[in-house]
């Protein structure tokens, strides 16, 4: 019975000798896993037991099932979108390292307020009024897509009029206005891995048990002051973040200084 034992859920038995043969290579990175009627005649189970060990395992995101064709076991994944996440001035205009990003529809601009997780980036409290300017990206050379947002709150985009007036303008325009205005601007940034809501992974095009990228961008003008939030969100599998690191005297980490 190949390592099934009772008593015990079978499906998790089942799920853990599938698994174990993932490890041991005797299913490789590609490989169809036998079917539903062959891993009943091995484990000595019934139909439902195989069915609920390869839904566990697929949640897992260790397997794959293709319509019409069956389970497999799935690669490693490789990022195959490299994202530089620098800033770069030239006399006072900015450049953003990113790939050649297209914007799948015209940006969305609306009132929203800062939220628990938000607002401490801003050094706002929760509830506090500001702009929000949402964009979906996509990388016409993979197919990636990406989630981006911007918060702008209202005490920042009084300091340039251009920005008021304008909330959704590119972002190397909103960081010129900015040093307009007189900020020496720098940048920290958090990123984390999490798994998408609903919305997200519909939005993102993601496949079962797949993870966001989440990275939060805050640009921080005269002594320090946060001005603004981005938030990039894009696929764990398809993409992966990569950074300039240059040394300085501050206390927290920062992408870049400009």
């Amino acid at each position: 019975m190949a390592g099934i034992e009772r008593p015990g859920p079978l499906y998790q038995q089942v799920a853990n000798a599938i698994r174990q043969g993932i490890a041991n290579g005797d299913f490789p990175p590609g490989s169809p896993l036998p079917s539903e009627a062959q891993l009943i005649e091995r484990y000595e189970v019934s139909r439902p037991t195989v069915r609920n060990a390869i839904s566990a395992l697929r949640s897992e995101g260790l397997i794959e099932v293709r319509h019409g064709k069956g389970s497999f076991v799935k690669g490693a994944p490789t990022p195959h979108l490299t994202i530089e996440r620098s800033v770069t001035r030239t006399g006072a205009a900015y450049a953003l390292g990113a790939p050649s990003w297209q914007e799948a529809h015209e940006p969305t601009v609306h009132r929203t307020r800062t939220t628990a997780e938000t607002g401490p980036f801003l050094g706002l409290a929760e509830g506090e009024a500001l702009f929000g300017v949402d964009r979906t990206l996509t990388d016409p050379a993979t197919g990636a897509r990406a989630l981006h947002r911007l918060l702008l709150p209202f005490a920042t985009a009084d300091q340039a009029p251009a920005l008021a007036e304008n909330p959704g303008a590119p972002l190397e325009e909103i960081y010129s206005a900015l040093a307009r205005a007189g900020h020496d601007l720098t940048w920290s940034e958090t990123v984390r891995a999490r798994m998408p809501q609903g919305d997200e992974r519909a939005a993102l095009e993601l496949p079962d048990a797949t993870p966001v990228i989440h990275a939060l961008r805050v640009t921080h003008g005269t002594e320090n002051a946060p001005l603004l939030l981005e938030e990039l969100r894009t696929s764990g599998s398809r993409a992966q973040l990569n950074y300039r690191i240059s040394p300085g005297a501050s206390r927290s980490p920062q992408a870049v200084r400009g």
